[in-house]
């Protein structure tokens, strides 16, 4: 989460880079045409080609695998509420007596599930409701297994086991989703090869001496934004795309426990 909290400085820092490498282009691109005349431009065109066609190809790939992150979190939501549901269900299979307390424990432990994403910019307080919910599994786990040795029969923890094996394996798919992110190389790179764009761009817009300002700051705004969309998408707990709507499948197994 460390990125996202300088996603807002990344991007002004970006949109003010690009404007001045697009004004550092212009600039030396005059002063080359000034020297060479018109043949300035001879030759670079394969270069500028190949370099906005990989940055075409980055921010493709980088912004279609933000979002299909961003779509199985949302999908592991409801996976995730679907198999708590299913298991508290199949505690109806275990002795009665032994019933009560594991019910308890349920609720405890959704709560516990909400409250770790609830508290996504608190990474101490977040990190501290993943162990309390990692020793609910245990103890969960425990109750269930001493239900299972009051049970007349083996026939309700076999229905029961699987259950609560989809129940805890989901959270460790959902917390480790939350930190699948690429590599920091390729946001540096990405960086990199938005202020070489820009600087390419001036170098091409100084055929004309007169500064073209709406063309330069529409491109600085178009390329930050793009960038900081993508840490958006990366991080949905904490920026303007979010998945917390989702929660409500959660809320409303939660709701079904009372």
């Amino acid at each position: 989460m460390g990125l996202y909290r300088i996603a807002v400085p990344v991007m002004v820092g970006l949109f003010l880079g690009m404007v001045v490498m697009i004004e550092l282009g212009r600039q030396v691109g005059i002063r080359h045409r000034r020297r060479t005349g018109e043949n300035a431009n001879a030759g670079i065109g394969t270069v500028e080609g190949s370099v906005f066609g990989l940055l075409g190809l980055l921010l493709a790939f980088t912004f279609s695998g933000a979002a299909s992150r961003f779509d199985a979190r949302r999908d592991l939501i409801v996976q995730e509420a679907n198999d708590i549901g299913t298991a508290y269900l199949r505690v109806d299979l275990l002795p009665a007596e032994a019933q009560p307390a594991l019910r308890a424990s349920f609720r405890e432990y959704i709560a516990t599930r909400l409250a770790i994403y609830r508290l996504a910019e608190d990474t101490v307080a977040a990190k501290r409701e993943i162990a309390h919910a990692a020793e609910l599994q245990a103890k969960i786990w425990r109750q269930a297994q001493a239900a299972a040795q009051a049970a007349p029969s083996t026939a309700p923890m076999m229905l029961v086991t699987p259950a609560l094996n989809a129940m805890f394996d989901i959270a460790s798919t959902r917390n480790m989703a939350v930190r699948a992110h690429p590599p920091m190389v390729i946001f540096l790179l990405l960086g990199v090869l938005t202020l070489i764009g820009g600087l390419f761009a001036g170098y091409g817009m100084s055929a004309d001496a007169t500064r073209k300002w709406l063309h330069t700051i529409g491109f600085a705004v178009i390329m930050a934004a793009t960038v900081y969309v993508i840490l958006d998408f990366e991080f949905p707990r904490l920026g303007l795309i979010r998945v917390d709507a989702y929660d409500q499948a959660l809320v409303e197994v939660q709701n079904s426990m009372q």
